[in-house]
């Protein structure tokens, strides 16, 4: 899948998730599906998901459509989560003990080896059948458990620091919560979730509709 994913663009990676994730929410009942279902599903057009789909190098059987089966496991082949991820989780706040109790984490592949906090008060307790390591052993901790995956959930004037301690404990892709852009080596992936602007964006959508119906109703 490797030379799959070069030809992939950005864009349609999040499709391709969200493909997925409609497949898994119609059960294992469904063995073949269109394009159009999963199009209307997801309000997209049916050759947007064709186009997609081609670049995988899957074709459907007209009159029929995907074989669900093949479909999905080529999807979570493509995507990285047909393997397990050994994940660590930075910072025991509202947002750390969110994700860590997201059921399908594991379901993912994402299995939970370690948990690291800076409060005295939190460290040494068990959370989600991790014991809370210091934040001080992010490093000799991530490589003695081979972490691969790091979820930080951290405030902003402390996570460039605690990146770098993950890059030198051999972590290979950061999940970061945190309102702040990391400088982080090449051969790391990152990808940010910052709920402020998600945020933002929604009230922007609102306000547009808001404006819409005005200027609908002020016209009729």
């Amino acid at each position: 899948m490797t030379s799959a994913r070069t030809r992939i663009p950005k864009p349609a990676v999040l499709r391709l998730s969200l493909y997925l994730r409609d497949l898994d929410a119609r059960g294992s009942t469904v063995q073949w599906i269109s394009s159009r279902a999963i199009a209307e599903a997801l309000g997209l057009t049916d050759a947007q998901v064709r186009k997609d789909l081609n670049t995988l190098g899957l074709s459907g059987q007209s009159g029929i459509g995907y074989r669900t089966d093949t479909l999905r496991e080529a999807l979570r082949a493509v995507l990285g989560t047909d393997r397990p991820w050994r994940t660590a989780v930075v910072g025991v706040g509202n947002i750390g003990r969110a994700v860590m109790s997201y059921e399908r984490l594991q379901a993912k592949g994402f299995g939970l080896v370690a948990v690291f906090d800076r409060n005295p008060a939190i460290i040494g307790s068990e959370v989600a059948g991790c014991i809370v390591e210091d934040a001080k052993r992010i490093a000799v901790v991530c490589r003695a458990q081979a972490v691969d995956v790091a979820l930080l959930a951290v405030p902003a004037a402390a996570a460039q620091d605690v990146a770098d301690q993950l890059v030198l404990g051999g972590v290979r892709g950061i999940l970061n919560f945190a309102p702040v852009r990391l400088s982080l080596p090449s051969q790391v992936a990152i990808v940010s979730v910052d709920l402020t602007v998600s945020l933002e964006q929604l009230a922007f959508r609102m306000s547009l509709l808001a404006e819409m119906k005005h200027d609908a109703a002020a016209g009729g």
